[in-house]
Protein backbone atom coordinates (compact mmCIF):
# COMPACT_ATOMS: atom_id res chain seq x y z
CA UNK A 1 0.00 0.00 0.00
CA UNK A 2 1.60 3.20 -1.23
CA UNK A 3 1.25 6.68 0.18
CA UNK A 4 -1.56 8.79 -1.42
CA UNK A 5 -3.31 12.26 -1.34
CA UNK A 6 -5.68 10.90 1.91
CA UNK A 7 -2.64 9.52 4.12
CA UNK A 8 -0.74 12.14 6.71
CA UNK A 9 2.97 12.65 5.63
CA UNK A 10 4.12 11.68 8.83
CA UNK A 11 2.35 8.73 9.18
CA UNK A 12 4.06 5.10 8.28
CA UNK A 13 3.11 3.06 5.82
CA UNK A 14 -0.04 0.39 6.70
CA UNK A 15 2.29 -2.66 6.06
CA UNK A 16 5.18 -1.14 7.38
CA UNK A 17 3.32 0.03 10.84
CA UNK A 18 1.92 -3.54 10.81
CA UNK A 19 5.39 -5.15 10.69
CA UNK A 20 6.82 -2.73 13.38
CA UNK A 21 3.72 -3.40 15.66
CA UNK A 22 3.85 -7.24 15.05
CA UNK A 23 7.90 -7.69 16.00
CA UNK A 24 7.74 -5.32 18.85
CA UNK A 25 4.87 -7.77 19.91
CA UNK A 26 7.35 -10.40 19.46
CA UNK A 27 5.81 -12.13 16.38
CA UNK A 28 7.95 -13.57 13.66
CA UNK A 29 6.53 -12.51 10.28
CA UNK A 30 6.41 -14.71 7.32
CA UNK A 31 4.93 -13.03 3.73
CA UNK A 32 3.75 -14.91 0.77
CA UNK A 33 5.33 -14.83 -2.34
CA UNK A 34 4.87 -12.50 -5.18
CA UNK A 35 3.35 -10.32 -2.65
CA UNK A 36 2.79 -6.99 -4.72
CA UNK A 37 0.72 -9.28 -7.38
CA UNK A 38 -1.96 -10.94 -4.54
CA UNK A 39 -5.40 -9.92 -3.77
CA UNK A 40 -8.25 -11.67 -1.94
CA UNK A 41 -10.13 -11.21 -5.24
CA UNK A 42 -13.03 -9.03 -4.48
CA UNK A 43 -12.75 -6.20 -6.66
CA UNK A 44 -13.12 -8.30 -9.53
CA UNK A 45 -15.94 -10.33 -7.67
CA UNK A 46 -18.17 -6.50 -6.84
CA UNK A 47 -17.96 -6.18 -10.74
CA UNK A 48 -19.19 -9.39 -11.80
CA UNK A 49 -15.99 -10.69 -12.71
CA UNK A 50 -16.96 -14.29 -11.20
CA UNK A 51 -13.99 -16.39 -13.09
CA UNK A 52 -11.37 -13.53 -12.35
CA UNK A 53 -11.94 -13.68 -8.45
CA UNK A 54 -12.12 -17.44 -8.47
CA UNK A 55 -8.28 -17.34 -10.24
CA UNK A 56 -7.40 -14.31 -8.04
CA UNK A 57 -8.63 -15.71 -4.85
CA UNK A 58 -7.41 -19.38 -5.29
CA UNK A 59 -3.93 -18.13 -6.26
CA UNK A 60 -3.61 -16.04 -2.59
CA UNK A 61 -4.71 -18.98 -1.07
CA UNK A 62 -2.41 -21.34 -2.77
CA UNK A 63 0.05 -18.57 -2.38
CA UNK A 64 -0.97 -18.25 1.99
CA UNK A 65 -0.71 -22.76 2.13
CA UNK A 66 2.71 -22.14 0.81
CA UNK A 67 3.58 -19.47 3.48
CA UNK A 68 1.86 -20.69 6.43
CA UNK A 69 3.06 -24.10 6.12
CA UNK A 70 -0.44 -25.55 5.18
CA UNK A 71 -2.08 -23.67 7.99
CA UNK A 72 0.29 -24.29 10.88
CA UNK A 73 0.44 -20.60 11.31
CA UNK A 74 -2.15 -17.93 11.30
CA UNK A 75 -3.21 -15.50 8.63
CA UNK A 76 -3.41 -11.78 9.41
CA UNK A 77 -5.85 -9.43 7.32
CA UNK A 78 -4.80 -5.74 7.74
CA UNK A 79 -8.49 -5.08 6.04
CA UNK A 80 -11.86 -6.74 7.33
CA UNK A 81 -13.88 -6.87 3.53
CA UNK A 82 -10.33 -8.91 2.58
CA UNK A 83 -11.05 -10.89 5.30
CA UNK A 84 -14.94 -11.30 4.95
CA UNK A 85 -13.99 -12.00 0.94
CA UNK A 86 -11.34 -14.80 1.78
CA UNK A 87 -13.59 -16.34 4.61
CA UNK A 88 -16.19 -17.01 2.03
CA UNK A 89 -14.10 -18.17 -0.86
CA UNK A 90 -11.17 -20.44 1.06
CA UNK A 91 -11.34 -23.76 2.35
CA UNK A 92 -11.28 -25.08 5.64
CA UNK A 93 -7.20 -25.69 5.95
CA UNK A 94 -5.73 -21.79 6.64
CA UNK A 95 -6.28 -20.52 10.17
CA UNK A 96 -7.15 -16.68 8.33
CA UNK A 97 -7.61 -14.12 11.09
CA UNK A 98 -9.78 -10.85 10.71
CA UNK A 99 -7.63 -7.56 12.00
CA UNK A 100 -10.08 -7.54 15.32
CA UNK A 101 -9.57 -10.08 16.50
CA UNK A 102 -5.64 -10.84 15.56
CA UNK A 103 -4.94 -7.40 17.50
CA UNK A 104 -7.44 -8.12 20.62
CA UNK A 105 -6.49 -12.18 20.91
CA UNK A 106 -2.75 -12.36 19.38
CA UNK A 107 -1.14 -8.67 19.65
CA UNK A 108 -2.47 -6.99 22.73
CA UNK A 109 -1.76 -9.35 25.65
CA UNK A 110 2.14 -9.12 24.48
CA UNK A 111 1.89 -5.58 24.97
CA UNK A 112 1.43 -2.65 27.36
CA UNK A 113 -1.19 0.34 26.93
CA UNK A 114 0.92 3.35 27.75
CA UNK A 115 -1.02 6.50 26.84
CA UNK A 116 -4.54 6.00 26.36
CA UNK A 117 -6.34 8.16 23.99
CA UNK A 118 -9.26 10.60 25.61
CA UNK A 119 -11.54 10.25 22.88
CA UNK A 120 -11.51 8.21 19.49
CA UNK A 121 -14.08 7.62 16.74
CA UNK A 122 -14.63 3.87 15.40
CA UNK A 123 -16.66 3.19 12.83
CA UNK A 124 -17.72 -0.78 12.03
CA UNK A 125 -17.50 -1.74 8.38
CA UNK A 126 -20.20 -3.52 6.71
CA UNK A 127 -17.81 -6.86 7.12
CA UNK A 128 -17.17 -6.39 10.55
CA UNK A 129 -21.11 -6.54 11.19
CA UNK A 130 -21.37 -9.39 9.12
CA UNK A 131 -18.69 -11.54 10.72
CA UNK A 132 -20.37 -10.38 14.21
CA UNK A 133 -16.90 -8.28 15.51
CA UNK A 134 -18.88 -5.31 16.95
CA UNK A 135 -18.00 -6.12 20.26
CA UNK A 136 -14.70 -7.04 20.03
CA UNK A 137 -14.02 -3.80 17.84
CA UNK A 138 -15.52 -2.07 20.93
CA UNK A 139 -13.22 -3.82 23.38
CA UNK A 140 -10.56 -2.97 21.53
CA UNK A 141 -11.24 0.26 20.96
CA UNK A 142 -11.93 0.51 24.67
CA UNK A 143 -8.35 -0.90 25.50
CA UNK A 144 -6.78 2.13 23.82
CA UNK A 145 -9.31 4.86 24.82
CA UNK A 146 -11.29 6.46 27.56
CA UNK A 147 -13.89 7.18 25.60
CA UNK A 148 -14.65 5.39 22.12
CA UNK A 149 -18.02 6.43 20.26
CA UNK A 150 -19.04 3.91 17.68
CA UNK A 151 -20.23 5.75 14.71
CA UNK A 152 -23.85 3.96 13.41
CA UNK A 153 -24.63 4.25 10.14
CA UNK A 154 -25.77 1.34 7.83
CA UNK A 155 -23.20 1.11 4.94
CA UNK A 156 -20.26 4.45 4.87
CA UNK A 157 -21.82 4.50 1.14
CA UNK A 158 -18.21 4.06 -0.66
CA UNK A 159 -18.69 0.46 -1.67
CA UNK A 160 -15.18 -0.17 -2.72
CA UNK A 161 -14.70 1.91 -5.32
CA UNK A 162 -17.99 3.38 -6.25
CA UNK A 163 -17.29 6.63 -3.67
CA UNK A 164 -14.44 7.83 -5.92
CA UNK A 165 -16.66 7.15 -8.98
CA UNK A 166 -20.47 8.37 -7.58
CA UNK A 167 -19.34 10.60 -4.18
CA UNK A 168 -23.06 11.24 -3.99
CA UNK A 169 -23.15 7.51 -2.41
CA UNK A 170 -21.07 8.33 0.26
CA UNK A 171 -22.10 12.05 1.19
CA UNK A 172 -25.49 10.00 1.84
CA UNK A 173 -24.03 6.69 3.53
CA UNK A 174 -22.76 9.37 6.01
CA UNK A 175 -25.24 12.26 6.31
CA UNK A 176 -25.46 11.85 10.06
CA UNK A 177 -21.63 11.39 10.63
CA UNK A 178 -20.85 14.92 11.74
CA UNK A 179 -23.44 15.11 14.26
CA UNK A 180 -22.35 11.63 16.04
CA UNK A 181 -18.52 13.05 16.88
CA UNK A 182 -17.97 14.28 19.93
CA UNK A 183 -16.48 18.09 19.59
CA UNK A 184 -13.20 16.60 21.65
CA UNK A 185 -12.67 14.01 19.01
CA UNK A 186 -10.38 14.53 16.10
CA UNK A 187 -9.17 10.77 15.20
CA UNK A 188 -11.22 7.91 14.04
CA UNK A 189 -10.55 4.82 13.42
CA UNK A 190 -11.90 1.97 11.40
CA UNK A 191 -10.29 -1.58 9.04
CA UNK A 192 -11.05 -0.68 5.78
CA UNK A 193 -8.92 2.08 3.89
CA UNK A 194 -11.49 3.10 1.23
CA UNK A 195 -14.29 3.38 3.86
CA UNK A 196 -11.92 5.20 5.60
CA UNK A 197 -11.10 8.02 3.23
CA UNK A 198 -15.23 8.46 2.89
CA UNK A 199 -15.15 8.97 6.72
CA UNK A 200 -12.18 11.18 6.82
CA UNK A 201 -13.59 13.23 3.66
CA UNK A 202 -17.47 13.37 5.22
CA UNK A 203 -16.06 14.18 8.87
CA UNK A 204 -13.71 16.46 8.55
CA UNK A 205 -11.30 14.87 10.98
CA UNK A 206 -8.62 12.01 10.48
CA UNK A 207 -9.61 8.15 9.58
CA UNK A 208 -7.35 5.60 9.79
CA UNK A 209 -6.83 1.73 10.28
CA UNK A 210 -7.11 1.14 14.13
CA UNK A 211 -3.58 -0.42 13.92
CA UNK A 212 -2.20 3.35 14.39
CA UNK A 213 -4.50 3.42 17.69
CA UNK A 214 -2.68 0.76 18.66
CA UNK A 215 0.77 1.33 17.63
CA UNK A 216 0.54 4.84 19.19
CA UNK A 217 -0.81 4.02 22.75
CA UNK A 218 1.55 1.01 23.26
CA UNK A 219 4.45 2.79 22.03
Amino acid sequence: MGKNSFQAEDDLQLTELTHQLLVRAGFTIIYPEVLDSQCCGMPFSSKGFAEANHTQSEALENSLLKASENGKYPVLYDMSPCFYHSKEEFSKALKIVDPIEFMLDYVMPNLTVKNKKETVAVFPVCSVKKIGKMNQLLALSQLCAENVTMIDSNCCGFAGDRGFLIPELNEHGLRDLKAQIPANCNQGYSTSRTCEIGLESISGIDFKSIFYLIEEVTR
